[in-house]
């Protein structure tokens, strides 16, 4: 698969629905902004996982603007999570959402998770979660058992997890998700595999998981795609993007 062949968004006659889904750390929007709006809208996305969204003064303010300036619409999260939050086409359809604090570790930053039921057409639903597991190895794989014990979603049971997991696929705690779930990268690798640091790619951690029954049609870093520049993306955040093309079956009503 070459960076042009990543499947583009759409609903099939059987109800299935082929979604991109991109998964971006953005550091608080602390960088350059037009920089981030432009990778986005580039990678044209159906939903956008993001990590270390804005979440103190005003925080509202800078979620829309990302929004506004993305061609997408708020769904969950920021402040309310801690972090993590969820954007979204005016293709989804948002069925159900909750902003989910996990436990503090006295001295720690405080986690949670964004997460939402989003449908695609007349009947293809996902569960979708963004997540940013703590730097501490202990907190961390208590972490990844709970976002795990939060799936399957009554209403689907189609799960997509997408994050900074602060770990490598060694690491305990995706390890502990990938048991579960099917890590997108080496389901159906494509695009560029390293997430960390922009101007020296050399680890994976940030990461996307799909549930048995989501298709994984491609899933990787968009270097070199159209309208990505390797300058907008070292300019943008942190970390570069994790962008997923997946295949989700129409549920029964």
């Amino acid at each position: 698969m070459t960076l042009a062949d990543l499947p583009e968004s759409k609903t099939e006659p059987d109800g299935s629905a082929v979604v991109r889904l991109l998964s971006y750390n953005i550091r608080s929007m602390r960088d350059d902004t037009a920089a981030l709006a432009r990778v986005i809208r580039a990678c044209a996305p159906d939903v956008v996982c993001v990590q270390e969204a804005p979440r103190f003064f005003r925080w509202r303010k800078y979620a829309s603007r990302l929004a506004h300036a993305t061609d997408l619409t708020y769904v969950t999260g920021g402040a309310t999570a801690s972090g993590p939050m969820i954007l979204a086409s005016l293709r989804a359809y948002v069925e159900h959402t909750e902003d989910v604090l996990l436990p503090l570790t006295p001295g720690l930053h405080r986690r949670g998770l964004a997460t939402a039921v989003l449908r695609f057409g007349p009947s293809a639903r996902l569960s979708v979660v963004s997540c940013h597991l703590s730097l501490r190895s202990e907190e961390r794989y208590a972490q990844a058992g709970l976002l795990l014990d939060r799936l399957p979603h009554p209403g689907t049971p189609h799960s997509v997890v997408a994050g900074d997991l602060n770990e490598r696929p060694e690491g305990r705690s995706f390890r502990r998700l990938t048991d579960t779930l099917r890590d997108a990268w080496v389901s159906k690798p494509w695009g560029e595999e390293f997430t960390s640091t922009p101007d020296r790619p050399h680890q994976r951690i940030d990461a996307v998981f799909a549930s048995d029954g989501v298709e994984v049609l491609g899933c990787g870093v968009p270097a070199g795609l159209p309208g990505v520049s390797d300058q907008d993306l070292r300019a943008a955040t942190d970390h570069l993007p994790v962008l997923a093309a997946l295949r989700v079956p129409p549920h029964p009503v």
